[in-house]
């Protein structure tokens, strides 16, 4: 049989590095989060409480909540964390941008989830609102995200997390500016970076050695796309430059209509994606799981994640 071509997930099943890891069982389970994204309508706020219960007894290190395009979904998200302090045991983190308001306005936030008892930030640029060509500075807010980190940092003493891409965001002049870009994030108070979705463990693997030479020592945790759909996967992944290797297209060909089948393939790959990153010493992982718990739950129980003690009650 002819050996799969270097750097692809079949290089790692069936390559000597695999073969050496200990079995499953062996192996701690790896500290988990979980990023929600708010709900715009009745039954996607449903859909939304439906997903924080399920995943909500594998005590995850924290929860995100995400903004929409534009800060579109701004006041749903501080709703959406507001209830997560006051009715689950989880601890919440609050995406919060630069688009759309000024300083003093993205003060008044930061300060009201201070109080709320919130003390984790994901601190980003944002996206532009949809239709625009581009992204352009509020002329009264923060322009970037190192400066929102700052302004956090003037504020409380948040934990703030950082976006970072092992294969460049797409609006950076090159992979360097795009580093640089991150180490300022760094210097300005980040105390971690997530990173955006991948599925090549060497791009990540790469990316980490860049960052230790450019001395960026906070954890890089990474972010895992477990990939329900395919077909949309790629789209995406057009966008925000992210690639999607070969071999996962060969994986999820013919399934288009066998959901069941899918579901079993998406969480062999993103449980093997885990736990060949783990064989590399990386211990903590980032789940984006687009409100769809099922599939983030049978990947978190592969994994070694059990639950600590029943889902608090509605």
């Amino acid at each position: 049989m002819n050996a799969p071509p270097k750097g692809t997930l079949q290089r790692w099943l069936t390559g000597p590095r695999f073969a050496s890891l200990p079995a499953p069982s062996a192996v701690p389970a790896p500290a988990l989060s979980f990023e929600f994204f708010p709900p715009r309508t009745e039954a996607m706020e449903q859909s939304l409480w439906a997903c924080i219960r399920r995943l909500e007894p594998l005590g995850p290190r924290f929860v995100s909540v995400t903004y929409g395009a534009g800060g579109s979904t701004r006041e749903r998200t501080h709703a959406t964390v507001a209830r997560i302090v006051a009715e689950t045991s989880l601890t919440p983190a609050a995406h919060l941008t630069c688009v759309g308001a000024t300083r003093e306005e993205v003060d008044e936030v930061a300060r009201a989830y201070w109080a709320a008892g919130v003390r984790h930030i994901v601190a980003l640029r944002g996206d532009p609102p949809a239709g625009a060509s581009g992204y352009t500075p509020h002329p009264g807010g923060y322009a970037y995200a190192a400066d929102l980190v700052a302004g956090l940092r003037r504020i409380a003493p948040f934990e703030i997390s950082v976006a970072a891409y092992p294969e460049t965001h797409p609006a950076a002049p090159s992979p360097q500016a795009d580093l640089d870009n991150l180490k300022r994030k760094i210097d300005a108070g980040a105390t971690r970076a997530i990173t955006q979705y991948f599925f090549d463990t060497d791009t990540y693997l790469r990316f980490l050695d860049r960052c230790l030479a450019a001395g960026i020592t906070v954890p890089i945790v990474p972010g895992i796309l477990p990939v329900s759909n395919f077909a949309q996967v790629v789209k995406f992944s057009a966008m925000c430059g992210a690639s999607v290797p070969a071999w996962m297209a060969a994986l999820f060909e013919g399934l288009e209509e066998d959901a069941e089948t899918r579901r079993m393939v998406a969480a062999v790959v993103a449980a093997e994606q885990v736990r060949l990153l783990q064989a590399n010493g990386v211990d903590e992982f980032h789940f984006y799981t687009l409100n769809r718990p099922d599939l983030t739950y049978a990947i978190a129980h592969i994994l070694g994640a059990r639950p600590r003690k029943p889902a608090t009650a509605a």
